[in-house]
């Protein structure tokens, strides 16, 4: 089977359980934007040799891919993506990332005065980018809501700490190179 479906040749594209809907949707907007988040976070990993950062970004990859699922997924197939297995975001998935924030704050010592300028670094660079790339896929997820589509207060709320969470990174990652 090739990559190459030719079902998009009309304009449209799939959600979950075959369903066709136009490439300006706001949910193929929302995916689209996690999409790139997910390969900038990936582009970060590749940049980032610290299991420190690497790790938790690789868990953040597999998870944007179960945040994803859920926005691709029709109201009215919600029940039957659950059946079929599909896991949704969850409260708890936010938590973690609250919690290696506070983690960040709390216990490493992280050197930064206002605003950072991105760049310092080739790695930290890569997760500025990530966290520019997340705030698109967040402002993305609140046009959804906006225009009336369900999306989850879970992700909504995810994608706003794993922002916070790459900037933070950006700067751990600046403190461990020497760059104040």
């Amino acid at each position: 089977m090739s990559i190459a479906t030719k079902t998009g040749d009309d304009g449209t594209t799939g959600l979950m359980f075959n369903r066709r809907v136009t490439k300006t949707d706001l949910r193929i907007a929302a995916n689209g934007a996690c999409d790139e988040l997910n390969a900038a976070l990936g582009l970060a990993r590749a940049w980032n040799e610290d299991p420190f950062v690497t790790e938790p970004l690789l868990a953040i990859q597999k998870e944007l891919v179960i945040l994803m699922g859920e926005i691709g997924c029709m109201a009215e197939d919600r029940d039957r993506y659950r059946e079929k297995g599909f896991q949704f975001v969850e409260p708890a998935m936010v938590e973690q990332l609250t919690g290696k924030i506070e983690d960040l704050e709390r216990n490493h010592k992280i050197s930064y005065k206002h605003w950072a300028t991105p760049g310092a670094t080739k790695a930290s660079a890569t997760l500025d980018h990530a966290r520019a790339t997340c705030r698109r896929a967040e402002r993305a997820v609140w046009a959804m809501r906006e225009g009336g589509l369900p999306v989850s207060d879970a992700i909504a709320t995810y994608l706003n700490r794993l922002s916070d969470l790459c900037w933070l990174y950006a700067r751990w990652v600046e403190t461990q190179a020497g760059v104040a």
